[in-house]
């Protein structure tokens, strides 16, 4: 056998030269893709199916359940008042039985839970059984929620967190996005009963996203073999280390980021809840026009998050709420206000564009008041008192319609509250952390 050249080694040692350098930067790109993104995206779609499947679709569920169920104002009021209310006993043992178990399995049996009783929901026949099955949606909303939105904390460094929970957060526009295109379509397709079919059908998305979930998510950056995004970033700035406590219920702004949270959860979601059916009941709109709008509000929605959860980081977490209560009360002031055309839009616009922002800056508040450690258990127990306003909201929303016949003075009280929440944020102080 004839030797091999020195020209043809020379060549080969090329060749194999440029082979293994090719295999070296694409290694090194991989690695630029820190899996705390990979979090963020399984958590995006862990909220669309908790929070947008599970709960804002509900507005536009509940006309045409209205309909075949016989529901006046104030049972639709109650429907979502039970969800909340699931959501509420939830959010406090979430932190805890992530503790225990893990965010990843606790995600994995929340969602199950989730989806499962959605589907029972489009079997129901009366406005009891949908109460009973719409909290236990409630309760597996709540568990999936604090662990995910806790994550945050664990994958990100401080300067980080607003960016990445702005990011998680938006899964719900794109839930409102699809189910105010989807459930027009379906209900003309299947007339009066439709609305169990939209039912069926979301339900069957949020168990597949509960298998997701448990594929892709992970406790820890260490469970990787990484440390959290940004970790390493030399403008992050240096960390202060805080004194340990044995609790974050020790923790006094904590009860004071609570109530602050929630004048969000009692305005917000009177807004999330009663839009479509003011549209619908009050301004004359076809379902399909409403849910056009708001499917409107979902597509504004997807910036929210990113945007002003980046705003908090940069600026600060008091600055970042602030803004965003303003932006919410003149939306409720403006569609109470009854003004036609251009007005709608407005408040439509106001509304959307900042739907999602605070959940995210409280999801990266709390890691900054507490730490990584206890940012779940503090989450939920902010959560959980965000969680008595959106129980109430709805309920004395609804009673309020029926006695003056409109959800005019709903959307006024709603004004209101948010400019109380821009008072209290005025005097947040300042975390000991950066």
């Amino acid at each position: 056998m004839k030797p091999p050249q020195n020209k043809e080694i020379i060549s080969d040692f090329g060749r194999w030269n440029v082979i293994v350098s090719a295999v070296a930067i694409a290694q090194q790109n991989s690695k630029k893709i820190h899996y705390g993104w990979v979090i963020v995206m399984t958590g995006m779609l862990s909220i669309c199916a908790c929070l947008g499947f599970g709960r804002f679709a509900l507005g536009m569920l509940l006309p045409s359940m209205a309909s075949t169920l016989k529901l006046s104002y104030s049972e639709m009021g109650f429907i979502s008042t039970a969800n909340f209310a699931g959501y509420l006993v939830s959010v406090l043992a979430g932190g805890f039985w992530a503790g225990r178990i893990g965010a990843r399995r606790l995600i994995f049996f929340a969602l199950l839970l989730v989806g499962i009783s959605m589907a029972l929901v489009s079997r129901a026949e009366s406005f009891i059984q949908v109460l009973v099955l719409y909290t236990l949606t409630g309760i597996g909303s709540g568990a999936t929620n604090v662990p995910v939105m806790g994550l945050v904390s664990s994958w990100f460094s401080s300067n980080k967190r607003g960016r990445a929970a702005g990011f998680i957060v938006i899964g719900s526009g794109f839930a409102i996005i699809l189910s105010g295109r989807l459930i027009p379509w379906v209900n003309r397709m299947y007339g009066s009963e439709g609305w169990r079919t939209n039912w069926t059908i979301l339900s069957s998305a949020v168990l597949v996203i509960s298998a997701v979930s448990l594929l892709l998510i992970r406790n820890r950056p260490q469970d990787k073999g990484l440390l959290p995004y940004g970790a390493g970033d030399v403008t992050a700035g240096p960390q202060k280390a805080r004194p340990a406590k044995a609790s974050v219920f020790r923790e006094g702004v904590m009860y004071y980021l609570g109530l602050i949270y929630f004048l969000f959860g009692y305005t917000y979601v009177i807004y999330a809840t009663f839009f479509v059916t003011t549209l619908v009941k009050e301004r004359g709109f076809s379902e399909a026009a409403a849910g056009s709008l708001w499917s409107m509000v979902g597509l504004l929605s997807l910036f929210s998050g990113p945007v002003f959860g980046t705003i908090s980081d940069k600026l600060s977490r008091k600055t970042g709420l602030i803004i965003v209560f303003c932006f919410q009360m003149i939306a409720y002031l403006l569609v109470a206000s009854g003004l036609p055309g251009i007005f709608l839009y407005l408040s439509i616009f106001f509304y959307g564009v900042v739907a999602w922002s605070i959940p995210s800056i409280m999801a990266a508040a709390v890691g900054d008041y507490v730490g990584a450690q206890k940012a779940a258990a503090a989450f939920g127990m902010v959560t959980f008192i965000f969680g008595f306003g959106q129980i109430i909201g709805p309920a004395v929303a609804g009673v309020l319609a029926e006695r003056t016949g409109s959800f005019s003075s709903s959307f006024y009280m709603a004004g209101i509250f948010a400019g109380l929440a821009i008072l209290l944020t005025a005097f947040l102080k300042k975390p000991q952390t950066a």
